[in-house]
């Protein structure tokens, strides 16, 4: 029988065996034993949790897919931080609840199956060395027919990476500093890279993983190349280079409450303690160790002092970049302001940190809304979700909801749409459009068995207005050919374009798809498609010249899933 009040599971990382123990409990401050790998222990770094030095100690564990070591960091031990203001949060309200640590994804699903609790209070962030395992956790938790917290998993997969949701926040019309994204073992590229100075960070890592003073750069040579090199070398993974807003830094706390979207009010980290020279910057130092001056001198005041203009825009982009990025639950919107004033997003944070001493805990304060009147709203959503779930033949992605329209297979009755756009483009000619209808009407004949996948975004009225067409490459072991992607010209410009990407790279991993292959052409005209493709993560594999007409390129991009 279905409780009243729900039960919750409060989730969190902990070190894995051999890495020590994340509690200390009975032991008085100041005489923690030193356990070898506990985060508390032996000189070091402060810890939040316990008001202590902290010591980094290794994880046994195995490399992510960037190679990164598993390593319990300062800010991994910070999260028990969170999972004690939520645990008396819920003593508060009288509901019942149990904490249970995991080291690892695969530690998740048994924890859920031997769990009775209902809801799941969603506090893995990460786990050591695999940034990306996180992610996953909402969807198991739905496997398990429990309620999660915070954001889903596809949210939280595309949140990690730094240079996906910058290209979706542009291709949403959102304002962003200019980056690129450079692969391990390559230099940045020259001819693409913005004006300086720049900034430098690991391009799947959060809690300012990898960002201190060095990361600053300001112009390309030299000092820029050992910036990259770095993350290359100390994380295994690309480099996201990115063009340094010197302005003030702000951010916005979203927060969804029984099906509501409420902006709080705007937060600014102050730097004026700051030496001249010292790069103003949140680094890892700021964020997690106490005894540093970057910490002690990083105050926070909320609310920010903004012009009405400043502050309306940037209410207006952190809800925008919320339905863009898909966030649910909870999220932190960072900005800058460039020299004119102009708000600049740098990054989404879905799930932050929701320690008493953290941004958005400060902004719910300043808000008026107790702490545990949030935790008790974000109990009570994720269960009354459990009762509204269902078996729809397309499982609910945000793909779907980055655009602000609804992805779905492709249907007779787009036919004539989708080619009405595809011509309508100007971009191809009779020959190709030729093409897309054979593609098209193929995959309308044999549905989502077919060889052809063929997808389109609908608009309020769910009429069509974009379209993408992908299938397995002859031959090929888990190679998969994107070979349409196409956009209404009036429904440009609205991130439409890369939702379906998203969408299709899903769909092409759920069918064990782990190259994705795109053909394009050289002509200047595709400038554009070809940047789309780059900031969607893709890399130029090949160009053949010549191979469409004289002059005509043939240029191929791959991505790695």
């Amino acid at each position: 029988m279905k409780r009243d009040r729900p039960a919750v599971l409060i989730l969190h990382p902990a070190p894995a065996e051999g890495a020590g123990d994340p509690y200390v409990s009975g032991v008085p401050d100041g005489q923690v034993p030193r356990v070898a790998g506990h985060p508390c222990s032996g000189p070091g770094a402060g810890c939040r949790t316990h008001g202590l030095q902290a010591s980094r100690g290794t994880l046994q564990g195995t490399p992510d897919t960037y190679g990164a070591s598993a390593v319990w960091r300062e800010s991994d031990a910070g999260v028990l931080e969170e999972t004690k203001a939520v645990a008396a949060a819920l003593d508060r309200l009288g509901l019942a609840h149990r904490t249970v640590g995991v080291a690892r994804l695969t530690d998740v699903p048994g924890a859920l199956a031997a769990a009775p609790e209902e809801v799941v209070f969603n506090l893995v962030e990460g786990f050591p060395g695999r940034p990306f395992d996180a992610g996953a956790v909402p969807a198991l938790c739905r496997a398990f027919d429990k309620g999660c917290t915070g954001a889903d998993s596809p949210c939280l997969l595309l949140a990690q990476d730094k240079g996906r949701t910058k290209a979706l926040l542009q291709a949403a019309g959102l304002p962003c500093p200019p980056a690129v994204v450079v692969p391990v073992g390559e230099n940045a590229p020259a001819a693409r890279l913005p004006g300086g100075p720049y900034i430098v960070k690991p391009v799947c890592l959060d809690a300012s993983e990898g960002i201190d003073a060095a990361s600053v750069v300001p112009k390309a040579g030299a000092a820029l190349r050992r910036a990259v090199a770095r993350v290359h070398r100390e994380f295994g993974q690309p480099a996201m280079v990115e063009q340094f807003i010197a302005g003030r830094e702000l951010n916005v706390s979203v927060l969804e409450r029984r099906g509501r979207v409420e902006v709080l009010p705007i937060a600014e980290i102050v730097f004026s303690a700051f030496p001249a020279g010292k790069p103003r910057i949140v680094d890892y130092a700021a964020k997690w160790l106490p005894e540093s001056f970057e910490y002690r001198h990083t105050p926070r005041i909320v609310p920010a002092r903004l012009t009405a203009r400043q502050a309306e825009a940037m209410r207006r982009q952190a809800r925008a970049a919320w339905d863009a990025v898909g966030c649910s639950g909870y999220a932190r919107v960072d900005f800058r302001l460039d020299a004119r004033g102009r708000p600049m997003i740098l990054e989404v944070n879905a799930n932050p940190d929701i320690a008493d001493d953290a941004g958005f805990a400060a902004a719910l304060e300043a808000a008026g809304i107790p702490f545990e009147e949030f935790v008790d709203s974000a109990v009570r959503d994720a269960w009354q979700t459990l009762g509204r779930r269902t078996s729809a033949r397309v499982p609910r992605r945000v793909a779907a909801r980055q655009a602000g329209r609804r992805i779905r297979w492709a249907e007779p009755r787009d036919r004539d749409a989708v080619l009405a756009f595809v011509a309508r483009t100007g971009f191809f000619r009779a020959d190709e459009v030729a093409v897309a209808q054979e593609l098209l009407d193929d995959a309308l004949a044999t549905g989502p068995p077919g060889h052809y996948q063929s997808l389109v975004a609908e608009d309020e009225s769910g009429a069509a207005v974009g379209w993408v067409c992908f299938g397995p490459t002859p031959c090929t072991i888990g190679t998969f050919d994107i070979y349409w992607i196409v956009v209404a010209p009036d429904a440009q410009r609205r991130g439409i374009g890369a939702a379906l990407m998203v969408f299709a790279e899903e769909r092409i991993a759920e069918r064990g798809g782990r190259l994705a292959v795109v053909e394009t052409s050289g002509r200047p005209v595709y400038d554009p498609t070809r940047g789309f493709y780059l900031n969607m993560g893709y890399r130029e594999a090949a160009r053949i010249a010549d191979f469409y007409a004289a002059g005509d390129a043939k240029v191929v991009y791959t991505k790695a899933l």
